[in-house]
């Protein structure tokens, strides 16, 4: 973790912060901990110390007294409604572009960038990892390329500065990161730019690897090695998180849950809660030993297949950049890596009997059996051989496909990483994964349900949002522990990419 930015403000640890967080004073617990203080902390809880016993004592107001939150220009979304999504969505992308952050509050939760960036909107007012990446495929779709290159060089910058690209930037997501797209990102950017700007990112490249797959410290508790139920050896990847304790954003909820869980060990199931997190599927059935129960978290014993199929391709590029910066030692370690990851891959996770890709559960030493659309990065990342494409595809066709597009997972939970939601990040892979593979009449399928409930929400409300209810057309996606967001960035990237093919 990075030395100078403190994670202990008094907005998000400590008894006045918990105080706030147990009375509920705001209905969602993000809110406090993106809020600044306006004076000396310790001169605020000795105010608070001093008044809180107080008959009249009013901790809202206390609060508003005493915090402000950042104020950013436009984050309230308020456009005149267009015709169609594109005109809306270039009009929007203004409001959610956010200038480099020239003040460096030491009291501000906010890790500031250097360079400028685009934030989700909504609650969201800070960047998100993985969320990035799909919005710059509309930022480079809709002609703001420097944009897109701007987002790279601030997860640049945070590889630099914090050791890796945390979940946001946050100091309370400093412990655990999301879906590693960094490599991804920068190989989109060279298709726009040239391949002369991979040597500007080639060594926090690496670094940004090897987060994910060194054994030594907290973080390496992201590798994982063990025996299979055959006696093979494996070296794969899980989510975790560095802090076993209640999400500072949501820290309420998780002390709920925990309560309600009937587990004795706190740390494991706040753990798994994080990694959740990490994976960017916060929350869904992959990681329920009961896929109706939170409480019955596992992530940190799942390896997914999304994740290593991520560093898989990671490695294979890391490959080819390296022999291109006449680096060929380690350009072999990396092609050695790929080799033994994809063939771990394929033993522990391809299904041939079912024709498709699951997450593999380290400890039953068996695959989880939980359908969803993790499946398709092997396809969109090329891991996948034709029969195996074509397994996913049969398969997607039959379960997963909806008026609206593409299911997350065959069941419904109640969490919003489930049925019916769809969501646009997913529905991208799936698309450009299956035209890579020539399976084009169901990739067309996808997209056009996918753009045509886009579409409807939009001619309905006037906004594009975070998520889509895909089996009922009517219905507005739902689920999770916040409202429905409008916004929203990684559905706008999608939207114009998915419109330009």
């Amino acid at each position: 973790m990075a030395s100078d930015f403190n994670p202990d403000l008094i907005q998000t640890s400590g008894e006045l912060f918990e105080a706030v967080q147990r009375s509920r004073v705001f209905p969602d617990s993000k809110q406090f901990v993106d809020m600044v203080p306006t004076e000396d902390p310790e001169i605020i809880l000795s105010r608070w110390r001093e008044q809180k016993g107080s008959p009249d004592f009013d901790l809202e107001r206390f609060i508003a007294d005493h915090f402000e939150l950042p104020v950013v220009p436009g984050e309230t979304v308020d456009i005149e409604q267009k015709d169609h999504c594109r005109d809306h969505i270039r009009d929007l992308w203004p409001m959610l572009f956010r200038s480099a952050d020239s003040d460096n509050n030491p009291q501000s939760s906010l890790i500031p960038l250097p360079h400028p960036y685009v934030v989700p909107g909504g609650r969201f007012r800070e960047i998100y990892y993985w969320d990035s990446y799909f919005t710059a495929r509309g930022l480079i779709a809709d002609g703001h390329s420097n944009m897109a290159m701007n987002m790279a060089k601030n997860f640049q910058y945070m590889i630099q500065t914090c050791g890796h690209i945390p979940n946001g930037n946050r100091v309370y997501y400093l412990s655990r990161s999301q879906p590693p797209f960094f490599i991804p990102m920068i190989s989109m950017l060279e298709e726009e730019f040239g391949s002369t700007i991979i040597s500007d990112f080639y060594e926090e490249a690496v670094r940004e690897h090897m987060f994910w797959t060194e054994r030594s410290g907290n973080t390496g508790r992201r590798a994982v090695t063990f025996t299979d139920h055959a006696g093979n050896h494996h070296s794969l990847n899980r989510y975790w998180d560095d802090k076993p304790s209640p999400r500072e954003e949501s820290w309420i909820e998780d002390l709920s849950e925990y309560q309600k869980s009937g587990t004795d060990d706190e740390e494991t199931f706040y753990r798994h809660i994080r990694a959740a997190c990490e994976s960017g599927w916060d929350f869904s059935s992959r990681w329920l030993a009961d896929q109706s129960n939170l409480a019955t978290i596992e992530t940190t014993s799942i390896l997914p297949v999304d994740l290593n199929t991520l560093l898989w391709y990671a490695e294979t590029k890391l490959a080819e950049w390296s022999n291109s910066s006449d680096n060929s030692s380690r350009a072999g370690k990396f092609r050695d890596m790929a080799h033994r990851r994809k063939e771990s891959i394929n033993q522990l996770m391809w299904d041939a009997e079912n024709g498709f890709y699951f997450d593999y559960h380290i400890h039953h030493k068996q695959s989880t059996g939980c359908y969803s659309l993790a499946a398709v990065y092997p396809l969109y990342f090329k891991l996948a051989d034709q029969e195996q494409a074509e397994a996913v595809a049969d398969y997607l066709e039959q379960k997963f496909l909806k008026d609206g597009g593409l299911l997350t997972t065959t069941v419904h939970t109640g969490q919003q990483w489930d049925a019916p939601n769809g969501w646009a990040p997913l529905q991208w892979m799936a698309v450009k994964g299956l035209e890579n593979y020539g399976l084009s009449t169901l990739a067309d399928d996808i997209r056009t349900r996918w753009l045509k409930l886009n579409e409807h929400v939009y001619a309905e409300t006037g906004k594009m949002v975070e998520k889509y209810n895909v089996s009922d057309i009517l219905k507005k996606g739902g689920g999770g522990e916040y409202p429905l967001q409008d916004g929203f960035g990684w559905t706008n990237g999608v939207f114009s990419a998915l419109s330009d093919q």
